[in-house]
């Protein structure tokens, strides 16, 4: 990352450190203040209806309409306060209006207000979401804290709850956007030969609705936060505390990123390909936010329906899920269309991830190019007839529970192909052990594991055993934390050089990886075995003959949390000290169109339009480049890795 211009005068820098934060209190001020107004009209609105605006009275669920209403209001005004505040109103609005836009700082400072580049985007949203995984982190460490014993009183059944919410939806927003919002708003561009994304000021937008959510998460804390888990089911989120309000509202908004962000991709995969980049030369990982961008697209309007439909039970009296005719059922089947599609949402750009690292330091084409592309376009086309696995338990009719076991099983197929293509890209490679190799082998192993759990849970005599045990707990970790996040952090370290032009420790990169890896496992297995015995998750103790099993647990899940702080360090080390390594343009010698630039890449990306000729796997096959273009003043050069 640019720090400051070479050469800038002392007298200068002082002020545009100061400056640089402007965007974001700006931001912050005009939140505050549209929340005000929204109050405020939303106050005036039920005193001309001749309702008192303050009325404390419960309503049949037990919430108090007034303060909701008031909330809601607020945080639709505040929301665009931020957004004008923070820099749309400088970026767009003005031009609407038919003034001169203002041009955004070129230095460090451009990271702190709405930029149209698609990789200051890509590493706002890659520092974002590391702040998030670091923060639900100590949420789950502290959860561990209390399960160190049965019958422990460091935090009561409600506090845990609460924690215990927080820490998934956090943590479940890490997996949706920290791969497709950060590499692969970074990444994807480059990597099929564009310029930027198709829709730059959407892209930014995007982003800015992220921090919409963050705040609100933890300001619904000051309305009593929410204890109905990341799935928010009905009747309890209809009538527990207002904070669910904030949560509500929250999530909404973060849908809307989401299906923005997923347009955008597919329409600049679609339309954006440099010439010569047949479907058949896409690299995997493109391919993988591509399918995932699809779901994003198509399956996040019901997630944020249902939340809306919960709301509007709150605060406009009706009843989609409690009272006379109050189905709670319906918010289940409309909660897991979107969320088992979610599941694939988070891992496919992972599997990409993966696959793309394991191709280039194995220095072998990848296996089954074909086969995994096909496997990604079978997920996306099976992943919206398997959610209610989910339901086994819930009391649908008998007669559904065999099709959706079949369904969910059918799944498993795709998935099984791109396991394959990774194994069999590393037979008989070259392998290149360094850090993000470390990291996709360890994505392949815990993946595994996820997988292969996975089928006790799609078959209905098993799961009815099984549903809401910490086998489920274990599954789910292995399959996002084990899966996707190990992918994140192997192109974290592969990509890292790239982004910044530095180069990270590969000693406390290797530290980071055996740390995490050992003692993940050592962390979740044993809650295979505890789920087994009839430990149930979201309650915050057990029975007593699970003590010594759950001190294990929390143990490893506390020294698997040290191994983020040598991330931290890490990452700080080579950002800050004077002695961390340059990068190359092309450390991993590898083939791909982002590889072909200098580290980091040039704001246009490239000196000239770049001509696909080539595989980007080519590794030992004596054939042509991925990619050649001609520079300004000279003759067609080919570029090779």
């Amino acid at each position: 990352m640019t720090i400051a211009a070479a050469g800038t005068p002392p007298a200068t820098r002082r002020p545009s450190a100061i400056r640089g934060f402007f965007p974001i209190l700006r931001g912050l001020l005009f939140a505050v203040i549209g929340g005000l107004i929204g109050a405020g009209i939303a106050i005036a609105i039920r005193s001309a209806m001749g309702v008192d605006p303050f009325d404390r009275t419960p309503s049949a669920n037990g919430t108090i309409p007034s303060t909701e209403q008031i909330v809601t209001v607020a945080f639709i005004v505040a929301a665009l306060g931020w957004l004008l505040g923070v820099g749309f109103w400088e970026s767009t609005v003005r031009g609407w209006l038919g003034y001169q836009i203002k041009g955004v700082p070129t230095d460090w400072r451009r990271y702190l207000t709405v930029s149209e580049d698609h990789k200051v985007i890509g590493i706002q949203y890659l520092a974002t979401f590391i702040v998030v995984l670091l923060i639900a982190g100590l949420g789950a460490m502290t959860m561990r804290a209390q399960l160190s014993q049965p019958g422990n009183t460091l935090l009561s059944p409600d506090t845990y709850n609460r924690i215990m919410s927080f820490h998934g939806i956090a943590m479940v927003s890490v997996a949706v956007a920290s791969v497709m919002g950060s590499f692969g708003n970074y990444f994807v561009p480059i990597m099929i030969g564009a310029r930027d994304m198709a829709f730059p000021r959407l892209n930014s937008l995007s982003f800015w609705l992220v921090p919409i959510v963050i705040v609100s998460l933890f300001l619904s804390q000051l309305l009593g936060g929410w204890d109905s888990g990341w799935t928010a089911y009905p009747p309890l989120s209809v009538k527990n505390a207002s904070g669910q309000i904030m949560f509500n509202l929250a999530i909404i908004v973060f849908g809307l990123s989401s299906i923005l962000g997923g347009i955008n991709f597919i329409v600049t995969i679609v339309k954006m390909r440099a010439p010569g980049m047949s479907w058949g030369r896409v690299p995997i990982f493109v391919w993988s936010v591509f399918s995932a961008a699809i779901l994003a697209t198509f399956f996040t309007q019901f997630f944020a329906a249902s939340l809306t439909m919960v709301l509007l039970d709150r605060i406009a009296g009706t009843g989609f899920f409690v009272g006379q005719g109050g189905a709670p059922l319906l918010y289940e089947h409309t909660f897991w269309f979107y969320s088992h599609p979610a599941v694939y949402i988070f891992v496919l750009p992972g599997f990409g991830m993966a696959l793309e690292v394991l191709a280039h330091l194995s220095r072998k084409p990848l296996f089954a190019y074909r086969w995994a592309v096909a496997a990604f376009i079978g997920i996306v086309g099976l992943s919206g007839i398997v959610w209610a696995h989910h339901m086994f338990v819930s009391g649908m009719p008998n007669a559904l529970l065999g099709p959706f076991l079949v369904t969910t099983e059918l799944i498993s197929i795709p998935t099984g192909l791109i396991f394959l293509s990774a194994l069999g890209t590393i037979w008989m490679g070259r392998l290149w052990l360094t850090t993000p190799m470390l990291f996709a082998l360890g994505f392949v192993f815990n993946f595994v594991i996820g997988g292969v759990t996975g089928i006790f849970l799609a078959d209905v005599p098993t799961d009815v055993s099984l549903h809401d045990t910490y086998f489920v707990v274990a599954h789910f970790h292995y399959t996002i934390i084990g899966g996707e996040i190990f992918a994140l952090f192997a192109a974290f370290y592969f990509w890292f050089p790239k982004m910044t032009g530095r180069m990270l420790s590969e000693r406390l990169g290797k530290i980071n990886f055996w740390i995490m890896f050992i003692f993940f496992n050592l962390t979740f297995l044993p809650m295979f075995w505890a789920g087994l015995h009839g430990m149930n998750r979201r309650i915050a103790t057990y029975q007593n003959d699970l003590a010594n099993v759950n001190l294990f647990i929390s143990i490893s899940a506390w020294i698997l949390g040290s191994s983020f702080l040598v991330f931290v360090i890490n990452v700080l080390w080579s950002l800050l000290s004077k002695r961390a390594a340059r990068a190359e343009a092309n450390p991993w010698k590898a083939r791909t169109l982002e590889w072909l630039v200098s580290s980091p890449p040039p704001v246009e990306n490239f000196p000239s339009t770049p001509i696909v000729v080539g595989s980007p796997y080519g590794y030992g096959t004596g054939g042509r480049p991925h990619a050649v273009f001609g520079l300004a003043g000279a003759s067609d050069e080919e570029v090779t890795a």
